[in-house]
């Protein structure tokens, strides 16, 4: 039998075929009618199936006992769980408790409304998640300049003159915050169409070669550069005048703050000449259409949100921002733009024993967590984790391992076993994509092409898993001390059904459809103005007052560069098409030869300033951890720039694959703590780190 579905390992929920006989998926392949992806699927996408087959699989729920699992009941597993959290609380307030969610909730669409269910019931306000990793700059930066967290204009590459792309690589990891199922091809097209492509990155990475220009500019400056083409169109009249008046707030503000920043002051710093920073401004705005985008090389900065706003910002100013070729709304099955607005409320800072803080979209930094569970006089004693790994995701892992030691109370919900799992006193096993339900949530208010759809489960669940909604419903039903008899299991697609009505359809709508896809309206270019933007005024707010701190903040850490020693390393993360941090780390598919562990990439010339030789064994070091791996020549990368890919380091001898490949863990010289992350966003601190080496052996 034939069955059509599409991937969730990503944003663009590419269409696939599963060929599926007696309850078995026998094979995936692209869905070369999908009206939208037409046909585009990647080998990731394609190795779910390798997952939903493998034998390392979490299975069963599991108790550890004298410090080894064993096969309990759900039934045990659940009522376990619900009384060993009303234990703590009893003892020890409801926030003894905290959860975090992992980055492939995302992609699954029945989990929302599951995990919010079972916070509110426990009453717990420590929650984290995989967000404030990679993507947490994003949603702050867009409250504070577009009133909503869910505004994210996405650069428009079918009709663009000029894209400028700061720290991703399309070609490895797709594009985030854009779902576009070729992106590749997208590009290669406007290429093709005589659009210019300029990448800004330290490393010439796989996307800049035969697609487009260089510009190679230091770890973490993207920021200074973003202020300093801005202060050039200001200073050289290169804005557009009209809408700066019409449709700008705070714009005087804005000039202000840029003004220190032009680029004969900045071009020490981002390390390209004052000239090239000039040329890239210019061309920029007087393009007959400009598109701006950056992803997790700049987000995983000390300043995400900061290059945020600034990116948005020169969007605006000229003239570019909602117009055909620039940056434009991109509109879904329901309004994401209203669903995330702020309605007038700024940031909310709570004093803690770690200074204020506030959270993002519900979440706490993620690098305090090791902070509330050791050093807070009311801490944390008891852990949910839900599809995530925190231990290899999230810096200083040495402290975080030693935080999970001391939890009174860790449960853990996945398909695998991990090094999180590791510590756990409950393992909960949950579905893959094949098993469950879905549509496409993922890319709301972000698709190049906009299209919803519905899947059927290929097949039945293996074994004993379960989609998590209804182990969360479970969980939350022994919370309140109820039976499985009286807990009656909500509708897991009530919340989904309701968005879809924005749309004129429904669940009931897309099954009834032989393809149960519903391709939607692009939103013409005036709705971005017109009724998109959910600040008070109707503006963008050009310079936020509520990024005040962040701007004087922007101020020291320049000042902190310019006093840098010239021959200070500085560690990026490098992305490979043959590992995914989530779940693909046990299929032996991917381990290609040269991708079976992950060195530490150097220039040759940094190499041999220290007297190394390709290949060799070395100590990579700074103050906040030490890794031991080999070196890997790269000319790619630029002069002072080394590069590991992060999220290996597992240990777990259950898992055939990753026992033989287990890599090292790069997040052990990430720093944790109250110094290494954003305050205004919460975003980690996680590339330009210094770092030295030495040799070993």
């Amino acid at each position: 039998m034939i069955k059509k579905t599409f991937c969730r390992v990503c944003e663009p929920s590419c269409g696939l075929i599963a060929e599926v006989n007696n309850e078995q998926v026998l094979s995936l392949r692209p869905d070369k009618t999908h009206p939208v992806t037409k046909g585009f699927a990647c080998h990731k996408g394609l190795a779910v199936l390798d997952i939903h087959q493998d034998p390392d699989r979490l299975n069963w729920p599991m108790q550890r006992t004298d410090g080894n699992l064993k096969r309990i009941s759900w039934h045990q597993a659940t009522r376990t769980v619900g009384d060993r959290i009303r234990a703590l609380q009893a003892q020890h307030g409801a926030q003894s408790i905290a959860v975090y969610t992992g980055n492939p909730l995302a992609f699954n669409s029945t989990a929302g409304p599951a995990i919010g269910s079972f916070v509110s019931a426990l009453g717990c306000r420590r929650n984290f998640g995989s967000g404030t990793q990679d993507c947490a700059n994003k949603f702050a930066a867009s409250e504070a300049v577009f009133g909503s967290s869910t505004i994210h204009p996405i650069p428009d590459i079918t009709k663009t003159d000029y894209l400028l792309i700061l720290g991703a690589n399309p070609r490895v990891s797709h594009m985030s915050f854009i779902s576009i199922a070729d992106p590749i091809g997208e590009l290669r097209a406007a290429k093709k169409r005589g659009a210019r492509l300029v990448f800004v990155d330290p490393r010439e990475n796989e996307s800049v070669k035969g697609l487009g220009e260089l510009v190679q500019v230091k770890p973490d400056t993207d920021v200074y550069l973003l202020a300093a083409m801005i202060e050039h169109c200001f200073r050289h009249d290169l804005v557009d005048q009209a809408s700066l008046a019409s449709r700008g707030a705070n714009v005087e503000a804005l000039k202000s703050y840029v003004a220190d920043y032009p680029a004969e002051k900045v071009s020490n710093v981002i390390g390209i000449d004052v000239k090239a920073i000039q040329t890239l401004a210019a061309d920029f705005a007087t393009a007959d259409s400009a598109a701006v985008y950056m992803s997790t090389g700049v987000n995983m900065g000390r300043q995400g949100a900061t290059a945020y706003w600034l990116l948005y910002v020169l969007s605006f100013i000229t003239g570019n921002l909602g117009q055909p070729g620039g940056n434009r709304y991109a509109k879904g099955f329901y309004p994401a733009a209203k669903a995330g607005a702020t309605r007038g409320q700024t940031p909310n800072y709570q004093d803690t024993p770690f200074g204020p803080i506030r959270t993002v979209r519900g979440q706490l930094p993620g690098n305090l967590m090791a902070d509330m569970i050791l050093d807070d006089p009311e801490p944390i004693r008891g852990l949910i984790v839900i599809s995530g790994n925190p231990l290899l995701s999230m810096g200083n892992s040495k402290r975080l391992q030693a935080a999970l030691e001391q939890l009174e109370f860790l449960v853990v919900i996945d398909i695998y076993p991990s090094a999180t799992s590791d510590y756990a006193d409950i393992l909960l096993p949950a579905t893959d994509m094949l098993e469950r339900a879905d549509i496409n949530l993922a890319g709301l208010g972000l698709q190049h092409e906009p299209f919803v759809q519905y899947t059927e489960a290929m097949v039945p669940p293996a074994c004993e898993r379960k989609p998590e909604w209804q182990i969360l419903h479970e969980l939350e039903a022994a919370y309140h001390n109820e039976t499985e008899t009286t807990s009656e299991p909500p509708d897991p697609f009530a919340r989904l059904d309701h968005m879809l009505r924005a749309s004129d359809t429904s669940i009931d709508d897309l099954q009834a459809q032989p393809d149960p896809i519903k391709v939607l309206p692009q939103a013409p270019p005036e709705a971005f103005f017109d009724s998109v933007i959910q600040t008070d005024t109707a503006l963008i707010d050009c310079c936020p007052d509520s990024m005040a701190d962040a701007r004087v903040r922007s101020q020291a850490i320049f000042k902190a560069l310019t006093a840098e020693a010239p021959a200070q390393l500085k560690l990026i993360s490098r992305r490979t098409n043959y590992m995914l941090n989530s779940w693909f780390h046990n299929v032996e598919s991917l381990k290609r030869p040269k991708h079976r562990d992950n060195p530490l990439f150097i220039h040759p010339v940094d190499a041999e300033a220290r007297q190394l030789t390709d290949g060799a064994m070395v100590a990579v070091f700074n103050a906040f951890g030490k890794v031991s791996t080999r070196i890997a020549f790269d000319t790619s990368l630029r002069p002072g720039v080394v590069a590991m890919t992060h999220g290996w380091g597992h240990q777990n001898a259950t898992l055939s694959t990753v026992a033989a490949y287990p890599g090292v863990n790069a997040n052990e010289l990430l720093p944790s703590g109250p110094d290494s992350f954003e305050p205004f966003s919460n975003q980690s601190f996680m590339t330009g780190i210094p770092i030295d080496i030495r040799a070993e052996g």
